[in-house]
């Protein structure tokens, strides 16, 4: 892990299209700005361990869970 000292105004480049600027220092926070391309995804970290985790819980159905909600979508059609 890089660990650098930054303050107010300055910033931080990532490869040739990543910019992260420090906005404001107050208090105990940080006011970080990011440029990046539309096209790159960012998260706060919290957001993108929650997403993660939704990923890895979706991945863990089991067949029977399928056939389960299968069914389930079975008899709605035939009550239509």
């Amino acid at each position: 892990m890089l660990v650098l000292t930054r303050k107010a105004g300055d910033g931080i480049v990532i490869g040739d299209d990543i910019v992260i600027k420090i906005i404001e220092i107050k208090g105990g926070g940080i006011r970080v700005g990011i440029e990046a391309p539309s096209d790159k995804k960012i998260y706060r970290q919290e957001v993108y361990d929650r997403i993660s985790r939704q990923n890895r819980e979706a991945l863990q159905w089991n067949m029977t869970d399928l056939d389960a909600l299968s069914d389930n979508l079975s008899l709605e059609e035939k009550s239509k």
